[in-house]
């Protein structure tokens, strides 16, 4: 495939994919994103990256130059070591859980009652939610972990969906 003929929609799509992967970025950075802005910068990235591919095969020569250059090489293997260290589990401990687990965490370890103050609603409505969940309450020292399990993502998400229920009027 002769990529000179594909310069006309390749470059576009850099230019685009860079538009949309940078203004995502910025905004989820100042957590100003919603609706779609974190989807679209996670699946729509690949657009970028396949765009850059092409770009670089369609300029390969002026590409290899970067890796004869000090400057070049200085500037690339500072990215590759910054690629690097972001491989280092943040707060310690490999594997370790995000800054937020521990407050999820003790929340989901809370006795009903305490959760449903927590969200703003009765100990029965919270009850009644959990059952339509398919959570069967049995007394009232339960705990969300005790319904859902230790996982922190079934625990997020159920706190999620009671913290939207809990708000409605």
């Amino acid at each position: 495939m002769h990529l000179n003929a594909h310069r006309s929609w390749i470059t576009p799509l850099v230019i685009g994919a860079f538009l949309l992967s940078s203004v995502t970025g910025i905004l989820m950075f100042f957590h100003f994103d919603s609706g779609l802005n974190k989807t679209a910068h996670e699946w729509l990235s690949w657009a970028m990256v396949i765009g850059v591919s092409l770009h670089i095969l369609l300029n390969l020569n002026a590409f290899k130059r970067y890796f004869t250059q000090t400057t070049g090489k200085a500037v690339m293997g500072l990215f590759a070591v910054i690629l690097a260290l972001s491989f280092i589990p943040a707060g310690g401990e490999a594997g370790g859980d995000p800054g937020f687990a521990p407050p999820v965490r003790a929340l989901a370890k809370a006795p009903l009652p305490v959760l449903a103050q927590v969200l703003g609603m009765s100990p029965e409505a919270l009850k009644t939610e959990l059952a339509a969940k398919g959570h069967a309450v049995e007394n009232d020292q339960q705990s969300l972990q005790d319904l859902v399990g230790p996982e922190l993502r079934a625990q997020i998400q159920t706190i999620n969906s009671l913290t939207k229920t809990a708000a409605q009027p």
